[in-house]
C-alpha cells in the first residue's frame, strides 16, 4: 500500500473531483434519483458527509481527542441500535441539510487534516475491525469514488478513471476472504493471482505468479466490480479457475451485508 501522505492526497483529489461534479447543480438535479434505490444525488453526498464526519471523529479520538472519541462511541451505539437502517437514516437526514455541500466540504477537509495527526502504529476504531490511518484513508477513498460513480451515473456523466483507483483495487484484493465470510462461505485455501491494467497502461499485480486461480482485466472495471457499481457481465474482468470465477459473483470491498449489485445492462 502507498504511504499515508499519498493516500490522503488521493482522497483529497477524489473529493475535489466529485465536488466539481455537484458544485453547480440545480435543486432539481440534487433530487435526481441514483442507481441506489431510494437515494438521490443529495442522499449520496449526505452519506459521504455523515461518514466523513464520523471517520474524522474516530480518527481525532485515536489521536488523543477524548471528546471526539466519545462522539464516535455514541455514533457506534446508535448504529448498533438499528444495524440495517442507520445508513439510510443518516443519508436522509443529511440530504435535508440546506448547507449540505458546504457541510461536506468542511467535514472532508477536517478528516484529511485529522488523518495526519494519528501516531504511527495507532489503530483507529471503526464499525468493523480497527484500522491504520492509511487503511482509513483508503477506505474513504473507495467510498468517495464509489458514491461518486452513483452520482455520475445519475447525471449521465462518464468519468475518466485515474491512477487513484489503485488503492481501491488494493482493497478489492485484500477483501477476498471478507466476501466469502459475508456470504457465509469458506474461502479457498489457495491464493489468487490478480493482474489488472491501470488507466495509464501499467500492470498492477497481487498474489503468487504461479497461482492456478487468476483474475485479470481492467483495473477500473475491477473497482466497479468490487464496489458493486456494475454487473460483472458488463465488465472487462476475467477469471481463470472455478474458485476465482465464483468469487467474481460475490466480490464486495465495502462493509455491511451482502450487496445486491447492479443489473446487467
Amino acid at each position: 500500500m502507498a504511504d499515508l501522505d499519498s493516500i490522503v492526497d488521493d482522497l483529497r483529489a477524489e473529493g475535489d473531483a466529485l465536488d466539481a461534479l455537484v458544485a453547480d447543480l440545480s435543486d432539481q438535479q440534487w433530487s435526481t434519483p441514483t442507481p441506489a434505490e431510494g437515494w438521490t444525488v443529495a442522499h449520496q453526498i449526505g452519506h459521504l458527509s455523515w461518514t466523513d464526519n464520523v471517520a474524522e471523529r474516530t480518527t481525532s479520538g485515536a489521536a488523543g481527542d477524548t471528546d471526539a472519541a466519545a462522539e464516535f462511541d455514541a455514533a457506534l451505539k446508535q448504529a448498533w441500535s438499528d444495524p440495517m437502517g442507520f445508513v439510510d437514516t443518516a443519508a436522509e437526514e443529511q440530504a435535508r441539510d440546506p448547507a449540505l455541500l458546504a457541510t461536506w466540504r468542511s467535514r472532508r477537509r477536517a478528516l484529511t487534516d485529522a488523518l495526519a495527526t494519528v501516531p504511527p502504529g495507532v489503530k483507529i476504531p471503526w464499525f468493523g475491525p480497527p484500522m491504520s490511518a492509511a487503511s482509513m484513508a483508503t477506505a474513504r477513498l473507495m467510498e468517495t469514488w464509489a458514491h461518486g460513480q452513483d452520482v455520475a451515473d445519475a447525471l449521465g456523466v462518464v468519468r475518466e478513471p485515474t491512477e487513484r483507483i489503485k488503492g481501491i483495487a488494493h482493497i478489492g484484493v485484500r477483501t477476498r476472504d471478507f466476501a466469502y465470510a459475508l456470504n457465509q462461505q469458506t474461502p479457498p485455501a489457495e491464493p489468487f493471482r490478480f493482474e489488472l491494467t491501470s488507466p495509464g497502461g501499467e500492470l498492477w499485480s497481487w498474489g503468487p505468479e504461479d497461482a492456478a486461480q487468476r483474475v485479470t482485466g481492467s483495473a477500473a472495471d475491477f473497482c466497479l466490480l468490487v464496489t458493486q457499481r456494475a454487473h460483472r457481465d458488463d465488465l472487462d474482468v476475467t477469471a481463470v479457475g472455478a474458485d476465482a470465477e465464483h468469487w467474481l459473483t460475490i466480490a464486495q470491498a465495502f462493509a455491511g451485508p451482502p450487496g445486491s449489485g447492479r443489473p446487467k445492462q
